[in-house]
C-alpha cells in the first residue's frame, strides 16, 4: 500500500453503519478501520456526528465520497466541495476516496454512479476536476474503479487504461474495488484478472469487498448488480486473493448497505480478509 495515499493500517475494515453504533462502542470490536459515506455527515450536528466523534477517537477512518460527480460534464459543485473540505478538517480520516462516475447534471442530482464514455475530452475533465479537489482539500485521493452495465460506442480509451492515465496525470491513488471488477467483467465477458493486471497496482491505497445481486438481461445473459446487499462472492473472494498476492497487504473493506445481517456476520467476513492479508505478510 502506498503510504502516502493512504494512512490505513494493513488490516480489514467495516462500513460504520448507525444500526451498529451503540454495539461498536459497547464491544469495541478488533477493526482496523471503519469507512462512512461522506454525504450522511454534512450536517452540523445531531446524533450520526455524535458517535462518529466517540468512534473516531478508537479507530481510524476512512471517507468515502459518493456525490462529487468527479465525471460529471459541468463544474464541480463548489458548496459540496467546500463541506467536504470541513468534514475532512473536522475528522482529519486516514483516507478519502470518490468514484470514477458521474451523479448529475446541472442542478440535478440523480443519485446513482452512472457510467462515463473513455475518450480524451472525458479523461481532460476528469483530471481536472480531480486536480481541483486535491487542491482545494489539499491532500491526494483514492479513485475507485466502477461497477458498469452498459458501454459507450464512442469510447476509444480500454477502462483500465483510461484509470491508469488519470493516476498518472493528476497523482491521485486507486481504490481497487475487487466486487466492481468482477461485476463489469462478467457483465462485459472480459477477464477480471487482466483487467486488474492492467491496472497500475502501485497506486493501491485501499481494497473494497462487496456482495452483489445476480439477474439476466433482455437476452437471457447472466447480469451483476453491485448493490451491496449480499455476503461477499466465493468468486470475489478467489479474485481479491491474486490481487494480495500481487500487491501485498492493503487496507480492505467490507461493504454492505442493504440487507444490513447482524454486526457478528460482517466481523466474520472481515476476519476472513484479515486471514488472506496475514497470509500476504500483513
Amino acid at each position: 500500500m502506498n503510504s502516502l495515499l493512504s494512512g490505513l493500517p494493513r488490516r480489514t475494515g467495516l462500513g460504520l453503519k448507525s444500526e451498529h453504533f451503540r454495539e461498536v462502542l459497547g464491544s469495541r470490536p478488533d477493526i482496523g478501520f471503519f469507512e462512512v459515506h461522506a454525504e450522511n455527515y454534512m450536517v452540523a450536528g445531531g446524533p450520526f456526528h455524535h458517535f462518529l466523534g466517540l468512534i473516531r477517537e478508537q479507530y481510524p477512518l476512512s471517507l468515502h465520497g459518493v456525490g462529487l460527480s468527479i465525471g460529471g460534464e459541468g463544474p464541480l459543485d463548489a458548496h459540496h466541495l467546500r463541506r467536504l473540505g470541513e468534514l475532512i478538517e473536522r475528522y482529519q480520516p486516514q483516507a478519502f476516496s470518490e468514484h470514477l462516475a458521474w451523479a448529475g447534471h446541472g442542478s440535478i442530482f440523480l443519485n446513482d454512479l452512472l457510467p462515463l464514455a473513455y475518450d480524451t475530452p472525458t479523461l481532460n475533465r476528469v483530471c481536472s476536476h480531480i486536480d481541483q479537489v486535491q487542491t482545494t482539500l489539499r491532500r491526494p485521493m483514492l479513485l475507485e474503479n466502477p461497477a458498469t452495465y452498459l458501454a459507450f460506442e464512442h469510447s476509444t480509451i480500454d477502462e483500465a487504461d483510461f484509470v491508469g492515465e488519470i493516476i498518472r496525470r493528476t497523482g491521485c491513488g486507486l481504490l481497487l474495488d475487487v466486487n466492481n471488477v468482477y461485476v463489469s467483467c462478467i457483465n462485459h465477458r472480459r477477464d477480471p484478472l487482466a483487467y486488474i493486471q492492467a491496472l497500475p497496482l502501485h497506486a493501491v491505497g485501499e481494497i473494497h469487498l462487496a456482495g452483489f445481486n445476480e439477474d439476466s438481461d433482455a437476452l437471457g445473459d447472466r447480469l451483476l448488480i453491485d448493490d451491496h446487499g449480499a455476503p461477499i462472492d466465493n468468486e470475489v473472494w478467489a479474485l481479491y486473493q491474486r490481487v494480495l498476492e500481487q500487491v501485498g497487504p492493503v487496507a480492505t473493506l467490507i461493504e454492505r448497505d442493504n440487507n444490513l445481517p447482524p454486526f457478528d456476520v460482517l466481523l466474520g467476513e472481515a476476519r476472513q480478509a484479515d486471514k488472506l492479508l496475514l497470509s500476504v505478510g500483513a
